[in-house]
């Protein structure tokens, strides 16, 4: 598929990138060209998508390469459940602003379900087996609560100081408490690699604590465990652009699936690009000509991680359940190791599914084996913390995000090294292209509401240079 107008998308998707409109070619069909071609489907390109069209720019057509739109907010099917392999929370809720994906979710009425991880202390298991001792694990948990005072502390400091950042690992090295016991490691990896989906090591303290999306928003996640799905407030916000019939399918002309390697060419006034910056790194949309080298070195040093969601269901149940036992650590010596537990009575009743997260190089490891051999490294750590009784898992499912070409991931993360320079280059256009996806948004990168607001966001600078020729993006100083 190749699309002229902004830069050129083919096989790889090929973008050929006219700055003018003076450059583009002739049409062969009289069909009169869109002015904006939106290049994804996700909830940012959607986003963007209805932002323009509310501000008179109606003239667009929405190329996605999947069958379906929502990106990375997929619902499916597994052992009768309608689960999310994607985004699943809203997190940031009852705070002093309102989340914006909160009332969206209440309007659709989603089930949703406050996650309550108040008893961790409680329910932290041995590699060897059993619970740690009540005083022991309070400790580790004190121990990492002051350890996450100073660095946030530290955090403030820098930024007051106009310093440079540091990862969050060197701010544990500087307050000499690097976590190194398998406890110690496993209630790191809830702090930080449960979050950002990589360790503190790459990890931007700066921009992470104190983290906008709590501070602003409030500290409370919901999970959302709906049959609609969490998908369904993107084709909500597509709906109320985009031709729908009786039944809510979406029929407009305007969007286009499964396009990629068709050998159509489209033509457009501008280009909003809203594939995830996991793909922006690799070959698959190919630029005709180049990108400047300034945006493909920003663009290569943000970080696109893997969170993997793995869903187990039994025949009974045989883990711990009621108040103050929704979450559960294991604590092994190879830090990440299948090491955050869910169990979703309170959102499946009656349903006997756990879910364990594993993310970054455990990611990808489990995504090249065969989901046999991840069941079976599921049932050891299980038999660890519950013992040799218990029934095998009769089924498993498991996300492979990475291995997806048109993800390849499935949140961005703020890396150390990366400043707002950076960060302003990442979201800027070259020429007619444009550039969106919660990886362009300022303070929520990886979230939901970031992906929502980066396509308002990116959609306004478009909107200033069509319809007010206010084009110009100021790209402040390095260090400023």
């Amino acid at each position: 598929m190749m699309i002229m107008g902004g830069t050129n998308i083919c096989p790889t998707l090929v973008m050929v990138a006219f700055f003018s409109l003076l450059s583009f070619e002739p049409m062969v069909v009289k069909a009169r060209p869109p002015t904006v071609i939106i290049v994804g489907a996700g909830m940012s390109g959607i986003s963007a998508a209805k932002r323009l069209s509310d501000a008179g720019i109606k003239d667009i057509l929405i190329l996605e390469a999947t069958d379906r739109i929502g990106g990375r907010m997929h619902k499916t099917q597994f052992a009768g459940l309608s689960v999310e392999i994607g985004a699943n929370w809203v997190e940031g809720v009852n705070g002093k602003e309102v989340n914006p994906i909160w009332p969206m979710v209440n309007k659709l009425k989603l089930k949703t379900f406050l996650s309550d991880y108040d008893n961790l202390t409680s329910n932290t298991y041995k590699e060897a087996g059993g619970l740690y001792d009540g005083a022991t694990s309070k400790a580790a948990f004190e121990a990492s609560d002051e350890l996450s005072k100073f660095t946030t502390k530290m955090s403030t400091s820098l930024t007051a100081q106009k310093q440079e950042d540091i990862s969050i690992l060197a701010a544990q090295r500087l307050k000499h408490q690097v976590p190194s016991t398998p406890i110690e490691m496993a209630i790191d990896y809830y702090n930080y690699d449960y979050e950002f989906a990589e360790p503190p090591r790459v990890t931007s303290l700066q921009i992470t604590e104190p983290l906008a999306t709590f501070a602003n928003f409030g500290e409370d996640l919901y999970f959302v465990a709906d049959p609609k799905g969490y998908e369904s407030i993107v084709y909500d916000i597509a709906g109320q652009f985009l031709t729908v019939d009786k039944t809510g399918k979406i029929t407009d002309p305007r969007l286009k699936l499964n396009k990629t390697e068709d050998g159509s060419v489209y033509r457009s006034a501008y280009v909003m690009v809203s594939a995830s910056v996991g793909v922006l790194q690799t070959t698959l949309i190919n630029f005709q000509p180049d990108l400047p080298q300034w945006k493909i070195l920003a663009l290569y040093q943000f970080d696109m991680s893997i969170y993997t969601k793995i869903f187990l269901k039994f025949p009974y149940k045989f883990w711990p359940s009621g108040n103050g036992t929704e979450f559960f650590l294991y604590a092994h010596e190879k830090r990440g190791y299948y090491t955050i537990w869910q169990e979703l009575e309170k959102e499946y009743p009656g349903a006997n599914v756990l879910l364990v997260t594993v993310t970054d190089d455990e990611s990808r490891r489990v995504e090249q084996q065969p989901d046999s051999e991840t069941k079976a490294e599921c049932m050891k750590v299980l038999q660890d913390m519950f013992g040799k009784n218990i029934p095998e898992a009769t089924d498993i499912l498991v996300p492979r995000w990475w291995s997806n070409k048109f993800f390849k991931g499935t949140f961005s993360n703020w890396p150390i090294g990366v400043t707002r320079y950076e960060y302003d280059q990442i979201r800027a256009p070259v020429g007619r292209v444009y550039f969106t996806g919660e990886h362009t948004s300022e303070h929520y990168n990886g979230y939901v509401h970031g992906a929502y607001l980066a396509g308002i966001d990116s959609a306004n600078m478009l909107i200033n240079c069509a319809k007010r020729r206010m084009c110009k993006y100021h790209i402040m100083p390095k260090g400023t």
